[in-house]
């Protein structure tokens, strides 16, 4: 047993050498690289290779999207028509709206280990997978059991396209990654408009059969993108293994075609794997990668961005960003229902739509000038003041009779009410619906984005399943004014959350996020440039 014990320290000691070595290597080639390059330039063309890229890798949040929206269209679908023998209750037809969000942190749990073990790209191919076999069982479904397996296999789906919030982040430039990561939420909503769209001309299963499709196409294109850098040269010998070394530089070069951009994101990712705290040698047990994991989680750069992300979620889902989505009829109707000026719930609802589609190109535009604390903060005070104006509209201007109902005293300015509400979809798609989640990637280092963004997603999930469910109750307590105070009063919470915790990520490199994170305490804002 004590001669195992001395090999076993011996190899450690080995080991330890070699990545000193290795550190060294590192630091003088960095030296080297900063030395004769500066500041550089970035032109769109340089980074076209990046953005076809990300762009397919967003075609995953267009399932997102089309999730979301095909709920309605199935259960609309299943109690009017009257060809189909899949009658359907109350409570069967909350499940099939809630299913996908129970199960999608079930997806995003296990997508960590396995992006971490199996890689980026391979991960990307999977989730499409069982958003295939999804569409199949809804196209095949003859029961209310198919549809729940076929809610619940999406919703795996779903979580699994986590791996698009960490590849993303790593193949793209710090100058374009901030806007390039903002059109996830673009996405999102273009995967809703389709699915209202297509909602028009066909009924829910020939929908089924263009989604099936669309997903083929997905996979196919999924071939195309390369493996993530950082991945190769971090995870599983990484630097160590000369064939994962090509590799990576050929992934790399595909990326970066102009040789200066080239030698500067290799000057990172070496960087990176410097500062990476966690061992992910395939020979590693599960035991070990385990404690390895848990013991990374312990250093000030990833115990603190988790906390940061964890109280920004938990935020998003307390002012209302998600509840007013998912309830957006029913909110329209406790305001009354009709606007005047013909505009009526579905109305609403559409104008709702466009507006989350394209606050999210802007927000997308935006990003890349002023970056995140200013678009969070900007929208957090854009949240708070339109609910604050329609929660005092609703005091002062409608009561209820004995059994309930609204009674409305200003039936003509009911519009000025639509206006607030719109205000607040459209400041909050300008930053609280969109940014938390374009953060995960960021914040995260690469030793745990991996499991960190699974993690932060089942999170965000969870607590949007929580508050979306308990909507009903809460307006039941406390009316639909209250509600708009509620929101209000947590806008203002979340516009102090970010002002003094939140640093900024627009322009800096993962090792400068990091180093932040290491030298100064969350209280500051902002870290400062190298």
């Amino acid at each position: 047993m004590n001669k195992t014990q001395e090999i076993v320290n011996g190899n450690t000691h080995v080991t330890m050498e070699k990545d000193r070595e290795l550190h060294d290597e590192i630091s003088n080639f960095l030296q080297s690289v900063t030395n004769r390059t500066t500041e550089e330039k970035v032109t769109m063309v340089d980074v076209i290779p990046q953005i076809v890229c990300s762009c397919i890798l967003h075609c995953m949040a267009i399932q997102v999207g089309i999730n979301m929206a095909y709920a309605t269209v199935l259960v609309d679908g299943l109690e009017s028509d009257n060809i189909e023998n899949i009658p359907i209750t109350e409570t069967e037809e909350s499940w099939i709206a809630s299913l996908v969000t129970i199960t999608i942190p079930i997806g995003s749990i296990i997508s960590g280990p396995l992006m971490d073990r199996f890689g980026r790209k391979m991960i990307s191919l999977l989730c499409c997978v069982p958003a295939i076999v999804s569409w199949l069982l809804l196209i095949f479904a003859d029961s209310i059991s198919t549809i729940y397996a076929a809610r619940v296999v999406a919703g795996i789906a779903a979580g699994l396209s986590t791996v698009g919030l960490v590849y993303i982040p790593e193949i793209t430039h710090p100058k374009v990654r901030t806007i390039i990561m903002c059109l996830v939420s673009a996405f999102v909503s273009l995967g809703i408009l389709i699915t209202c769209c297509l909602a028009i001309f066909l009924d829910w299963r020939k929908i089924a059969i263009v989604f099936l499709a669309l997903n083929c196409c997905i996979f196919f294109s999924f071939l195309y993108v390369p493996e993530s850098p950082y991945w190769l040269a971090c995870f599983r010998n990484g630097m160590s293994d000369k064939k994962r070394v090509c590799e990576m530089r050929r992934s790399l070069r595909r990326l970066n075609r102009k040789q200066t951009m080239y030698e500067r994101e290799y000057s990172r990712i070496l960087e990176a794997y410097g500062n990476r705290t966690v061992s992910d040698e395939a020979s590693e047990s599960v035991v070990a990668s385990v404690k390895s994991y848990y013991h990374s989680f312990t250093f000030p750069e990833a115990y603190k961005p988790l906390t940061i992300l964890v109280v920004l979620f938990l935020l998003q889902q307390l002012t209302g960003a998600y509840v007013v989505i998912f309830y957006a009829i029913s909110v329209f109707r406790e305001m009354g229902g009709t606007f005047g000026r013909g505009l009526d719930e579905n109305s609403a609802l559409v104008m709702l739509g466009i507006i989350r589609f394209v606050m999210s190109l802007i927000t997308a535009f935006y990003s890349r000038r002023y970056g995140r604390r200013v678009l969070c903060i900007v929208s957090a005070i854009g949240m708070a003041i339109p609910m604050f104006l329609a929660g005092m509209y609703m005091h002062f201007t409608v009561s209820y009779d004995e059994n309930g109902n609204l009674q409305e005293t200003m039936v003509e300015q009911k519009w000025l009410l639509l206006f607030f509400v719109l205000s607040y979809i459209c400041t909050s798609t300008f930053g609280f619906v969109t940014i938390p989640w374009t953060l995960i990637g960021e914040l995260l280092p690469v030793s745990i984005r991996g499991i960190g963004a699974s993690l932060m997603i089942a999170f965000a999930y969870l607590i949007m399943f929580a508050v979306v469910k308990s909507y009903p109750y809460i307006l039941r307590c406390i009316s639909i004014e209250g509600i708009f105070f509620f929101f209000s009063f947590f806008s203002l919470v979340a516009t102090a959350f970010v002002y003094f915790f939140l640093p900024e990520t627009l322009g800096k490199s993962f090792a400068d996020i990091e180093k932040y994170f290491k030298k100064t305490e969350t209280r500051n804002a902002t870290p400062r440039r190298p």
